[in-house]
C-alpha cells in the first residue's frame, strides 16, 4: 500500500512538472540565460513550500508513512562539499537541460534520448556510492 501511495504521488508530481513546463528544456535554457522568471518562480515556490512543510512537520511531530519518526537531524556543514557537489549538479543540469525530477517526466513524455541521461545519472550515483567513504568529509 505504501508503494502505491508513492506511485500515485509521483504520477501527480510528473503531471504538475509537465504542465508547468518545469521539464521543458527551453524553459531551463531560458532560466540559465536569465531570459525569463518562470523557472525561478517555480523553484522559489518549491523552496518556500519546503521550508514551511519542514517547519510544520517539526512543530506537529508528524510521522512518516509507516509510522516511523522523521529524521530531521542537521547535516554536517562543509563549504567544499557543497561547492563541489553544486558545481557537478549545475554542470549536469546545464549540459542535459534536466535535473533528476524532470528526467523521468521527460522519459514518460516520450523523449527517449533522456534515457541516456538517466543511465549516466544512475551510474554516477553508483560510482559516488563506491567512493563516498574515501572522500574527505
Amino acid at each position: 500500500m505504501k508503494y502505491l501511495t508513492y506511485l500515485i504521488i509521483g504520477f501527480f508530481f510528473g503531471i504538475i512538472m509537465y504542465k508547468s513546463e518545469a521539464a521543458s528544456w527551453f524553459r531551463i535554457y531560458e532560466m540559465f540565460e536569465f531570459g525569463s522568471f518562470h523557472m525561478y518562480g517555480i523553484i522559489g515556490s518549491a523552496l518556500l513550500l519546503g521550508i514551511l512543510g519542514v517547519q510544520f512537520i517539526k512543530k506537529n511531530n508528524i510521522k512518516a508513512l509507516g509510522g516511523r519518526e522523521m529524521q530531521l537531524k542537521p547535516k554536517k556543514k562543509s563549504i567544499p562539499r557543497y561547492l563541489f557537489g553544486g558545481i557537478i549538479f549545475g554542470l549536469g543540469w546545464a549540459l542535459t537541460g534536466a535535473c533528476p525530477g524532470p528526467m523521468y517526466v521527460l522519459a514518460g513524455s516520450g523523449y527517449i534520448s533522456i534515457l541516456v541521461v538517466i543511465a549516466a545519472a544512475l551510474l554516477g550515483t553508483f560510482v559516488y556510492g563506491l567512493i563516498r567513504a574515501k572522500l574527505p568529509h
